[in-house]
């Protein structure tokens, strides 16, 4: 105590300046890192929907020939390709998962399709490609989860005391993500984006 007392006022007002200088630093660090895992995570949905759309050709010429009264099917995938491929140029997380789900709607008639058709069931190359476009669709589940909890992470953390201050102060803005239906103000997800993505094509 007694050491306490002898130290000097200007000595004190510089650990407690240096003791706040640390948190906000602690604080900047935190914000940047889970930023940057975010951008991170939106990049990953475009990488793993660049990959579907680069199947779908292929998938398309495999199972058109037997469905040619199944049209109404292949354009629905053909037209989500052309979604994802808009959405990838695009760059922003709603349109990306807006055309994951579309995506993923389209896969499910073509895999209705399949079950009611002999010969495409036994044509190893079709299961092939529809077995690549699940292990597709189950990662852009995945980061779609990453991208919903780190921008919750994110928001909170610009919300709460006191690193909402050092925030403010740092000029950071919530991040819009994904639209969730109990919170209209941050981390924006519709109760139909929380049923999808993954679609059983096995």
């Amino acid at each position: 105590m007694k050491e306490v007392k002898n130290m000097s006022p200007v000595l004190i007002i510089a650990i407690a300046v240096g003791a706040v200088l640390i948190y906000i630093w602690s604080v900047y660090n935190d914000l940047v890192t889970t930023k940057t895992r975010i951008t991170a995570s939106i990049q990953e949905i475009g990488n793993q929907l660049k990959r579907q759309a680069d199947l779908i050709p292929n998938l398309v010429e495999s199972v058109k020939g037997y469905m040619k009264h199944e049209q109404k099917a292949l354009d629905k995938i053909t037209e989500a390709r052309k979604a994802v491929l808009g959405a990838l140029q695009n760059g922003t997380a709603k349109k990306l998962v807006e055309a994951s789900s579309q995506m993923a709607a389209a896969l499910g008639s073509i895999k209705v399709v399949m079950e009611s058709t002999p010969q495409l069931q036994a044509a190893g190359p079709t299961q092939d490609l529809m077995n690549e476009l699940r292990d597709t669709a189950d990662k852009v589940m995945y980061s779609r989860r990453t991208l919903i909890d780190l921008v919750a992470d994110f928001n909170i953390k610009l919300r709460v005391f006191p690193s909402n201050m050092v925030a403010k102060l740092l000029n950071f803005t919530p991040e819009e993500g994904l639209e969730v239906p109990d919170d209209n103000s941050f981390t924006t997800v519709s109760s139909a984006d929380t049923k999808n993505p993954k679609v059983d094509l096995g």
